[in-house]
């Protein structure tokens, strides 16, 4: 996640939405991993650094691609190459795994797998190596990856559609626009191709944390209020209102928001209160199986109970 992304909301005037009645209906059974969703983590910090143009990224892409294909029910790749602003050549790769790809009625769900390429977290005075990313850019690819598990083994009725995003976190939103959100850009642009808009988009951003705070997201709120009630909704239901605070805190720039240009109606799920962001401390230790599993359940109830 690029440096000078997120903005405090101090002062946004956005109404909170409240829990207005008794959510009566139990549970859904729950399939979701979330120890196994942490051992995804781990696998991907197994790569080192996924910068693009490394070995470990072109790694990571590979195993990829061979794990989605071994779940999925289509596996599309999308290749490119991006010229950043100093003239770098990055080649990038999106991933997007089909489920039930006939379905008309779609739901979208991404995250970033690609880390940042140096440590430089506003007040970090350490030296400037590149990000581990176990929290940031690994526990959203995770939790798609645990949900990927739980689809190959019961298909959804609905159409869903896992997209990892490369590129995210190269560049800064201030000196090089261009070179961040690289692959959700691409992915709009080309959306049209891949048939039918989802309903809806849900973006995993560091969700792993140990202290998970997943407050509403002003771009999203903005975008997709009754998307972001849903959620929220869905979270409280299975008794993790503590962990998905229905208040506004901060406004991202992140890879919704150029789905939301395209149209989609993209909102961001991340914790923005991570200590170790854009740092060498971004590491396995910061993440815990229990918040992975809580945003996995939410993300799984979202597929198997849409209408």
């Amino acid at each position: 996640m690029p440096l000078g992304r997120r903005v405090p909301l101090a002062l946004l005037a956005v109404a909170a939405f409240a829990c207005a009645a008794a959510e009566d209906a139990p549970p859904p059974p729950r399939e979701f991993d979330g120890a196994q969703a942490l051992r995804h983590v781990e696998r991907q910090l197994a790569f080192g650094p996924r910068i693009p143009g490394t070995p470990g990224h072109a790694a990571m892409g590979r195993w990829l691609d061979s794990l989605l294909r071994a779940r999925a029910d289509t596996v599309v790749l999308q290749r490119w190459e991006h010229v950043t602003k100093d003239g770098a050549r990055l080649p990038l790769l999106n991933v997007l795994a089909r489920f039930n790809p006939a379905a008309p009625s779609r739901l979208l769900f991404l995250a970033h797998w690609d880390t940042r390429p140096v440590s430089d977290a506003p007040g970090y005075t350490g030296p400037r190596v590149p990000v581990p990313g176990a929290n940031d850019g690994g526990s959203g690819v995770a939790v798609l990856l645990g949900m990927a598990d739980a689809l190959a083994r019961t298909k959804p009725t609905i159409g869903v559609d896992l997209l990892f995003v490369d590129g995210e976190d190269y560049g800064n939103f201030t000196t090089t626009p261009d070179d961040v959100l690289i692959g959700s850009r691409h992915y709009a642009r080309t959306a049209i191709q891949l048939g039918p808009a989802p309903r809806y988009a849900v973006l995993f951003d560091m969700v792993g944390d140990r202290d998970l705070q997943i407050h509403q997201e002003g771009n999203s709120v903005v975008a997709a209020p009754d998307v972001v009630e849903l959620v929220w909704k869905t979270a409280r239901r299975l008794g993790y209102a503590a962990h998905f605070p229905a208040d506004v805190k901060h406004q991202v720039t992140d890879d919704h928001v150029e789905l939301q240009k395209a149209g989609i109606r993209a909102i961001d799920l991340i914790d923005f209160d991570y200590p170790a962001w854009h740092t060498p401390g971004d590491t396995l230790g910061m993440v815990s199986a229990e918040s992975l599993q809580k945003v996995g359940d939410v993300a799984m109830a979202l597929v198997r109970e849409a209408p």
